[in-house]
């Protein structure tokens, strides 16, 4: 798995100061994505023990609420995030774990669906221009959905999606 970049005290991407990673590879190519230099699944960095310590030491700080997981495209990096969301959450149980995708929940396979549960919250939907007339909190269009993840592991939607 490669990453685009690591952010330190993000408070754009989720509830509170954040440690944010933008992950590489996308194949979705929305019109005006904001982060279109992150679609190659080579651009930017392999996440090796080195990128790995930095964000755990940047989400040990007591300030940092939580992991916010961008791309590129999350969901298409496969084990290697389900590999890496088990071990925030075993390393960090009191952090939470936002994380956006493109894919709509109803279109997940199962290893995507193992990835989402890890995450207490999971934007959906691929960014559309033409509902991105509003700004909005969390998500960047109108056809996007915030999840929040139940204590019985099933997501409704969240009380962050009309905002």
């Amino acid at each position: 798995m490669n990453y685009f970049k690591i952010k330190k005290y993000d408070i754009a991407n989720g509830k509170g100061i954040r440690t944010s990673i933008f992950v590489s590879g996308c194949t979705f190519h929305c019109e005006d994505c904001f982060n279109y230099e992150a679609w190659s699944f080579s651009s930017g960095h392999k996440f090796d023990e080195d990128a790995k310590k930095e964000l755990f030491d940047l989400l040990g700080d007591e300030q940092c609420k939580g992991l916010s997981v961008l791309g590129g495209e999350p969901l298409m990096q496969g084990q290697e995030l389900l590999d890496l969301l088990k071990e925030v959450r075993l390393t960090f149980p009191d952090k939470n774990i936002w994380l956006w995708t493109g894919y709509y929940m109803n279109e997940l396979n199962d290893l995507q669906k193992e990835i989402v549960s890890y995450c207490d919250y999971v934007i959906d939907g691929r960014f559309e221009k033409s509902q991105a007339y509003k700004k909005y909190l969390f998500k960047g269009s109108g056809n996007q959905t915030i999840w929040q993840r139940q204590e019985n592991g099933e997501f409704v939607v969240s009380e962050y999606n009309d905002m």
